[in-house]
């Protein structure tokens, strides 16, 4: 990478290596016959199994209409199923079946392998700086974006 300013390559390297982990991750992914979107639906339910599927697709940040297609599929391969709310008809709750357990048990060293290779050269103490700062790289920007919202406001009401 050139040493030129860090806003020329800051949110471009980022991007492209948020681009690379997603092709890895579903290359890798595909050698248990499922996707990366698939996969990630599959840890969050393991995580908290009986969420709404409303509820998942706003931690997931996709549309409902994605996610549905993403569940169908999930369904059909008898590693998810939807059961419904007992007190509103409407909601849809989901929940891992046996299959599914089964296929992230086989997946489990997945993540890690996946982790090592990303941070192959780095050393632990470098890779959990790396994180932190990560971390405050995230927040820092969410930050923003709620500045930014109250801001945009306020400009808008003083010019509305």
């Amino acid at each position: 990478m050139s040493r030129g300013p860090v806003d020329q390559n800051f949110l471009f390297t980022l991007a492209e290596l948020y681009r690379l982990l997603r092709v890895y991750a579903d290359k890798e992914a595909s050698r248990f016959g499922i996707t990366r979107a698939q996969w990630a639906v599959l840890a969050k339910v393991e995580r908290s199994e009986g969420m709404k599927q409303s509820e998942l697709a706003e931690l997931l940040e996709v549309q409902p209409i994605t996610l549905t297609r993403l569940i169908d599929k999930l369904c059909d391969s008898d590693w998810i199923e939807r059961r419904n709310d007992a007190s509103d008809r409407r909601v849809k709750r989901l929940y891992l079946k046996k299959a599914g357990r089964t296929l992230l048990g086989r997946m489990s060293g997945l993540k890690s392998e996946l982790t090592a290779n990303a941070l192959d050269g780095i050393t632990p103490t470098d890779a959990h700086r790396l994180l932190t700062q990560l971390e405050t790289i995230k927040e820092n920007v969410r930050t923003a974006i709620q500045t930014s919202g109250a801001e945009q406001a306020r400009k808008e009401q003083r010019y509305g």
